[in-house]
């Protein structure tokens, strides 16, 4: 059985546990004590990555408004490293009561467990999945001493200057890394490839010149852009942002096959009593419904975006088909 053909018979697997743990919540199979009460305690969201990236960004957006809703503290506890599999260890040992929670993202739920050999964690069987809460469509962003105005200009300097541009990522694993290695096979360019410890100091590098590109969201990156210390070559989604709506899309610039995102999503420890992830499944639903919560991250380039658990399990199995195929299949690896 080849690797890519286990992952997809355990995320199958994986799919139809977590639909049968939602269908408990209603039916009371899963009922636990006092989980009418929960939350007794501060709640902890690790977001497994520096501060100041997107993930980062929105996950308080949202732990604001849950505080709010439940009338106890959230707390956002960042836990970088290893591209996110720090704060992920550090979630999958932690109790399962509802009290630790952890903001994933495309990188850290259907990229890791293919590009790392070597995780601390199951990654099939050490998280819940709860919800869905942003989509983050990525920019490709370049320092603005760069001599090219977009990407298909990039690709033909590069070409000229081979090995002399590199691009940096918020570390190791991480969908940015990933975006820009899914670019430079789409167009056959090269390109060195940077990590930091987390998306700001990725960021500050590149404002300062000292790395060429850098693959982040929208969120992240365009304030610097309207700021004139970044500019942006092209949206690396389908379609065009409202934060940024003259920058093109790779597509429209005659690049295809290399389009990336991002996503963000609530998950808990495995074994959370299913009253509890459902009861934090439909908070969730209650602030993505929010005006002010959609208007805030639309303006920033980010999408409110949710859905059902079992919605949830679905998108990371289908992600992690998409980037396990391009990681086997050009010998990637972060260990």
């Amino acid at each position: 059985m080849t690797e890519l053909h286990s992952f997809k018979t355990s995320w199958r697997r994986r799919a139809v546990l977590a639909t049968l743990a939602v269908s408990c919540c209603g039916s009371g199979l899963a009922q636990a004590p006092n989980s009418a009460a929960w939350p007794t305690r501060t709640v902890t969201i690790v977001v497994p990555f520096a501060p100041g990236g997107g993930t980062d960004i929105v996950t308080r957006i949202v732990a604001q408004k849950h505080s709010q809703l439940w009338g106890q503290s959230v707390v956002v506890d960042n836990k970088a490293g290893a591209g996110g599999n720090v704060g992920l260890e550090v979630v999958s040992r932690a109790k399962p009561d509802g009290h630790t929670l952890l903001t994933g993202n495309v990188g850290t739920q259907s990229i890791n467990p293919t590009l790392y050999k070597k995780l601390n964690y199951n990654p099939d069987t050490a998280f819940v999945p709860i919800g869905l809460f942003a989509e983050l469509p990525f920019v490709m962003a370049a320092t603005t001493s760069l001599p090219a105005s977009n990407a298909r200009e990039l690709v033909t300097y590069a070409k000229a200057h081979p090995g002399q541009l590199s691009y940096a990522s918020s570390g190791n694993g991480g969908s940015p890394h990933l975006s820009g290695e899914t670019f430079k096979i789409a167009t056959g360019i090269d390109l060195l490839h940077v990590p930091y410890k987390g998306g700001g100091a990725a960021m500050t590098d590149l404002i300062a010149g000292n790395v060429h590109l850098l693959f982040a969201s929208v969120l992240e990156t365009s304030a610097h852009i309207k700021a004139g210390k970044l500019k942006a070559l092209a949206i690396a989604s389908k379609k065009r942002v409202s934060a940024l709506p003259d920058v093109p899309t790779l597509q429209e610039l005659g690049i295809t096959g290399a389009e990336s995102g991002s996503w963000l999503g609530l998950l808990a420890p495995s074994g959370t009593p299913a009253p509890i992830i459902e009861k934090i499944s439909l908070s969730l639903q209650q602030v993505l419904a929010m005006p002010d919560v959609q208007q805030q991250l639309l303006e920033q380039g980010a999408v409110a975006q949710g859905g059902t658990p079992a919605d949830f399990v679905a998108l990371i199995a289908a992600d992690r088909k998409k980037y396990a195929r391009i990681i086997l299949d050009h010998r990637l690896s972060a260990d």
